[in-house]
């Protein structure tokens, strides 16, 4: 399926990898070089399947909140089928069974294992919009269509499986550079890429996957030496939302990209906490309510190993917590501020974590309290993460999932720990 143009200098192999499969390089890559170029016709999604056409007739009735449902009832369809033309594709995946993600795991072992990193919520959400979509739209349109499909046969475990096999191997084309008049788009749907889903990924990667009018094409993006593994990248991805769509995670230090969620919930518990009067309290709530029909889509305030991601937002949560009531009225009356008097450089300099040190003392009880309150939704064990993490034989004692849950807690307890250091008096 893909070209053989760099063959002589990559191959996939099982050994010498991070994980099952990976590729890696014979000799010396440039960087610019193209490892591989895989045609469009290469690619597995609802136009090139066996049944295109009635996914495509149909298409109204497939509608929903992911927009997988096509792809996924393409994918029940070549993976059940003897006669399916992806069949030397799909059988690298004989048993779906075998991707561990945490939505495999029992709710009790996601529960103890994850508490506190976001997953468990995550997964839950999942598994929920799983069955709806599963019930409401795919069953239905199944049960239309007895000769392709066989609820008996295309369960609702093995739609799923699938599911997590889409998170896990699927690529999205981004899409293209809009002018600021034109209305967002949504998202492209995923399709499978085969070879390019060969690859792992790694924060720190050396290939990229580049798009064309007629074919899509591995890139190097940095010198690749012989015998070095080539990685790919799936984006700025944390542990946790690794472990969550890939079912895997990076190992501590080497996760650039990892970020710890501090709950808006949290932060208005702490500006409870400082109120003293029921006075008071009345007032934070309905600064809380303000800020919630502002910002209904924040639902947590992200911090990095290098500062808060989300600066702008937890820039305004401070400022309506902590102004007087002379200026919460106004910032009321005028629906906001008029015009801010910092800008956004400004802004993102102040929350990053050379400048969190230095914000108004008001400010930064705030971030502590609700950094408190949120290392405290972990339910404790920071001692002993951090002894696993530093004890190479106790670390490789764990099951395979309870390392992976590790490198989550471990890495979001740290920037968490390291934010109260910074706030604190």
């Amino acid at each position: 399926m893909a070209t053989a143009a760099k063959r002589q200098k990559v191959c996939v192999c099982q050994e010498g990898t991070v994980a099952d499969y990976g590729m890696l390089a014979k000799a010396d890559i440039e960087e610019g070089e193209v490892l591989f170029t895989i045609p469009r016709s290469a690619l597995l999604h609802q136009r090139t399947t066996a049944v295109s056409a009635l996914l495509q007739k149909e298409a109204a009735s497939l509608q929903s909140s992911s927009c997988w449902v096509p792809l996924l009832l393409a994918l029940l369809y070549e993976y059940t089928s003897p006669q399916s033309d992806w069949k030397p594709y799909l059988s690298l995946w004989p048993d779906l069974r075998r991707l561990d993600h945490p939505m495999f795991w029992s709710k009790e072992e996601r529960d103890r294992l994850l508490r506190g990193t976001g997953v468990p919520e995550a997964v839950d959400k999942d598994l929920s919009n799983i069955q709806r979509e599963y019930e409401d739209v795919v069953l239905p349109f199944m049960t239309r269509h007895p000769d392709l499909w066989n609820p008996k046969t295309h369960t609702l475990e093995l739609y799923t499986e699938l599911v997590a096999f889409v998170m896990a191997y699927s690529f999205q084309e981004p899409q293209e550079d809009e002018d600021d008049d034109e209305e967002e788009k949504p998202p492209n749907p995923p399709m499978m890429v085969p070879m390019a889903d060969m690859l792992n990924h790694v924060s720190d990667h050396n290939a990229n996957l580049e798009f064309s009018a007629d074919s899509l094409k591995m890139v190097s993006v940095r010198r690749i030496h012989a015998g070095e593994e080539v990685f790919n990248t799936y984006g700025q991805m944390a542990n946790w939302q690794l472990l969550h769509m890939y079912g895997f995670t990076e190992p501590y230090p080497n996760n650039s990209n990892e970020t710890a969620d501090i709950p808006a919930a949290n932060l208005h518990k702490a500006a409870m906490q400082e109120a003293l009067f029921d006075s008071e309290r009345a007032m934070v709530e309905v600064r809380w309510e303000t800020l919630s029909g502002m910002t209904q889509d924040r639902e947590a305030f992200i911090f990095s190993e290098h500062g808060c991601l989300t600066d702008s937002e937890l820039h305004t949560a401070l400022k309506v917590f902590c102004m007087s009531e002379e200026e919460f009225s106004d910032f009321k009356d005028n629906e906001g501020w008029e015009e801010d008097d910092e800008d956004e450089e400004q802004i993102s300099q102040a929350f990053s974590n050379d400048g969190l040190p230095g914000l108004k003392p008001s400010w930064k009880r705030l971030i502590h309290e609700a950094a408190r309150l949120t290392l405290q939704s972990y339910g404790g064990g920071e001692d002993r993460d951090w002894a696993l993490i530093k004890d190479d034989a106790a670390l490789k004692g764990l099951s395979s999932r309870q390392q992976r849950a590790l490198q989550v807690r471990f890495g979001q307890r740290r920037i968490l720990c390291r934010l109260m250091e910074l706030t604190g008096s």
